[in-house]
Formats: C-alpha cells, sequence, structure tokens
C-alpha cells in the first residue's frame, strides 16, 4: 500500500504571483507533484485555459457543488466563486502522490480546518506598494477592483499566523527554491517516515 501523499497548499493575497511560482515549480525536472486545478466563476482571461489554469464554471454549476458537499473548500472572492473538487485530492493523496493547491486565502484556511496535516505556505509580496504596481500592472481591472483587492490582501496578510511558512516572492526563482526545500524537509520529518522503520523492525 503506497504511503499516502503530501497536500501541499501556496497562497497568498490576490497580485502576490502564486500562478506564477506554481509554474515555475512546475517546470522545473523532477517534479512528483500533482497540480490540483481550481474551479472558479470569473471570466477566462486571455491566454487561460479550460481545465489547465482552472475549470470554468458557470455560477449555477459551482452551486450546485457546494450543495452536494463536492468541494473540499471554496470561497467567493471579489465577486466570484473559487473551489477545490474533494474526491480528486483524497483520491490522488491516497495512491501515494503529492497534491498542490494554489488556491485563495479563505479556501486555504477552509482546508485547514478539514486536512490540517496538510503543508501551509503563504506567499508574500516584498510591500504593498510593490504588490499595487503587479495589480495595476495586470491591466485587466478597474481601478475600483484594484482597491478592493488591495483592502482584501492586507486583510489576507494579517491570517498568515495559520500557515505553516511564509516566502517571500521578491524574485520568482528564489521563492520556488525556497518552497522545494520546504516540500523536500516535510518529507523527511521522522513523523512522517517512523512508522517504516517500525515495520522493518517487527519484521526482524
Amino acid at each position: 500500500m503506497a504511503e499516502r501523499g503530501l497536500l501541499i497548499v501556496l497562497s497568498g493575497p490576490s497580485g502576490v504571483g502564486k500562478g506564477t511560482v506554481r509554474k515555475a515549480i512546475f517546470e522545473q525536472p523532477n517534479n512528483d507533484f500533482e497540480y490540483s486545478i481550481s474551479m472558479t466563476t470569473r471570466k477566462q482571461r486571455e491566454g487561460e485555459i479550460d481545465g489547465v489554469d482552472y475549470f470554468f464554471r458557470t455560477k449555477e454549476e459551482f452551486e450546485e457543488l457546494i450543495a452536494s458537499g463536492g468541494l473540499l473548500e471554496y470561497a467567493e472572492y471579489v465577486g466570484n466563486y473559487y473551489g477545490t473538487p474533494l474526491a480528486y485530492v483524497d483520491q490522488t493523496l491516497a495512491s501515494g502522490r503529492d497534491v498542490f493547491l494554489e488556491i485563495e486565502v479563505q479556501g486555504a484556511l477552509q482546508v485547514r480546518e478539514k486536512m490540517p496535516e496538510g503543508i501551509f505556505i503563504f506567499l508574500t509580496p516584498p510591500g504593498l506598494k510593490e504588490l499595487k504596481t503587479r495589480i495595476i500592472g495586470r491591466g485587466t481591472d478597474a481601478m475600483a477592483v484594484i482597491e478592493r483587492r488591495m483592502e482584501k490582501a492586507i486583510e489576507e496578510i494579517n491570517l498568515m499566523q495559520h500557515y505553516d511558512y511564509a516566502v517571500e516572492n521578491d524574485r520568482v526563482e528564489n521563492a520556488v527554491s525556497k518552497i522545494r526545500n520546504i516540500i523536500e524537509c516535510e518529507h523527511l520529518k521522522v513523523s512522517r517516515v517512523i512508522h517504516r522503520y517500525k515495520k522493518m523492525i517487527k519484521e526482524l
């Protein structure tokens, strides 16, 4: 029977670069992560692919999943729903593969309640001015929406205490290296490997 995989949750305020860092991690060689694609009701942006970047669904379809208990977590953020399919994550972990979630802060806190054994990593900006510059640089939001995102970002940074690790996204390559090191160390924790050696001793 395969050892249960690790649930790795990458989260942080909007505009901090979660998607960019996650993509850089998965572009590295020797990755053994299964990326759990989030579901959302927000509009598909130029260049995004349904089933690759997100599962894009209508509000009605999303609410049907909420009612049936088919989501590990979900959140409403700036007028849109985001969520993670539950069955897929649990089955993948049971098969022994690590599951990598890139989700919003509200959703991450829900996952913490349901799967506290996960590894929760908060991606932080170098500063709030830099964060605002990045959001403006997207060119996808009106200024009123940008101000709402900044207010929300401050609220979310105050929730960092509920995470295991904080990684500053000053440069993508630095953030990627730190996150890979965190995951490697978590795999080496005594609490995760001791059962192997107890089994060896019994079999002697």
